[in-house]
């Protein structure tokens, strides 16, 4: 079988007519007696793919075009299956995709490998192409966000939404949610310390308080934690809800701070209250526990949730995480999360770098792990009817991005496995819902 990418493009056709007499008439007859098979075309997700980002989009593209696509769980890391149409054929050579036209007799092949029960694999077919809403704020702050870079770069469709459309609403349009690196306590980031005096944090502290004054609250923290609450009903409704570097923890913290004022003078003009800590309640988080607030309005943090960066800073060369493996015909989702072409991710830094493992609820399934600091990167949930995703890190492919760095061109990383596990939650939702262990 031979692969194709953009500079190879497979020019033979289904048919090889001979000529039997010179006529025509003769070539009719045969491709009657003797119809053509049917083909299919795979994908290889493995270390032979050119582009693994821009594959997810040609999943996507298929799937819009009512064509059913098959995620092969486990199988040349993850690889994805479709019956052949030339405008699939077409797209993944204008993407510059791998793929590969193999007949039926193979697809069948493919399949009874992946279905042996002694075999950790798994077929999943994808039938719905999800809505997709990044929320994130409208006025431009310093950095990027890698989640709309991704998705940008590997052409799969977003809208952009914020607090306004949360508090109306409109949030149930969607299947899949991506939080922006937001700071749902309403104390902007904790960048009031260094920052103050930039015209970046002074126009998004006018924006939210404009935009909560708007919406009927008098502080921006409880705009906040209404918009967080409303996020977290979406999630109950069956929704699917990911978020990276400072979205994971600040939503939690924001949650368990429910009638409790954290925010000190600088962030909303009055005291935080002195007792804050005491009243947490961590039974209204997603995932994390036992958490202690930082009260110092000049720290860059926002709770002992996220590690000490300077562990990672100094173990440069040593930061790895580790995915880890589940059974592919038991435990679906979190297989289709941990995809990948390698099991061994380089670490990345961020506002929220990782999770202190002692600070994770017992119920979380921890995907991803850095065992050398005690950390956790990669997690996973159910709550109600849906799920949430928290990966930790701003930068798949910026070991420590910092505020007014450029955007990572990802031209340059089409193959980063950091990258592949943002798309495999983008993609998750598309999956046929089937009953599973989780």
């Amino acid at each position: 079988m031979k692969i194709f990418n953009l500079k190879q493009r497979m020019t033979s056709r289904r048919f090889f007519m001979p000529k039997i007499g010179g006529g025509i008439g003769v070539c009719l007859i045969l491709l009657m007696m003797f119809p053509a098979r049917a083909s299919y075309i795979l994908i290889p997700m493995d270390t032979r793919q050119a582009n693994h980002l821009k594959a997810y989009g040609i999943a996507f593209y298929t799937i819009a075009h009512d064509i059913e696509m098959s995620w092969l769980l486990n199988y040349r890391g993850g690889s994805f299956l479709c019956k052949h149409h030339d405008i699939v054929e077409d797209e993944c050579v204008v993407r510059g995709v791998s793929y590969q036209v193999i007949a039926d007799v193979q697809a069948t092949v493919i399949r009874d490998e992946i279905s042996a029960p002694s075999n950790n694999t798994n077929e999943i077919r994808l039938t719905k192409v999800p809505k997709i809403a990044v929320y994130s704020p409208k006025n431009k702050l310093p950095w990027d966000d890698a989640v709309t870079l991704v998705l940008t770069y590997a052409e799969i469709p977003y809208e952009v939404i914020y607090d306004e459309e949360i508090i109306t609403g409109m949030l149930p349009k969607y299947d899949w949610l991506h939080l922006h690196h937001e700071d749902f306590t309403g104390q902007y980031g904790k960048f009031w310390g260094q920052y103050r005096n930039a015209g970046w944090y002074i126009e998004d502290v006018r924006a939210n308080e404009t935009m909560a004054a708007k919406l009927g609250f008098d502080k921006v923290s409880k705009m906040k934690l209404a918009v967080a609450k409303g996020i977290k009903n979406f999630v109950a409704g069956g929704g699917y809800l990911f978020a990276m570097c400072s979205g994971p923890d600040s939503f939690d913290v924001a949650l368990s701070a429910d009638g409790v004022d954290i925010c000190d003078v600088p962030f909303d003009g009055d005291p935080m209250d002195p007792n804050a800590q005491s009243k947490l309640n961590y039974d209204n988080c997603l995932a994390f526990t036992n958490f202690k607030i930082s009260t110092n309005p000049y720290e860059y943090e926002i709770s002992d949730i996220d590690i000490d960066p300077t562990l990672h800073i100094k173990n440069k060369n040593d930061d790895y995480f580790s995915l880890f493996e589940f059974s592919a015909k038991w435990d679906v989702v979190p297989t289709m999360l941990c995809q990948n072409h390698q099991n061994v991710i380089t670490g990345f830094m961020g506002q929220t770098t990782a999770f202190r493992r002692e600070r994770v609820k017992p119920s979380v399934t921890i995907m991803g792990e850095t065992p050398l600091f005690n950390e956790v990167r990669y997690i996973h949930g159910e709550y109600g009817k849906g799920t949430w995703t928290f990966y930790a890190g701003h930068d798949p492919e910026d070991y420590q991005h910092f505020v007014n760095d450029p955007a990572t061109d990802l031209n340059l990383f089409p193959n980063s496995s950091g990258y592949r596990l943002i798309l495999n939650n983008v993609l998750f939702p598309a999956a046929k819902k089937e009953k599973h262990k989780t």
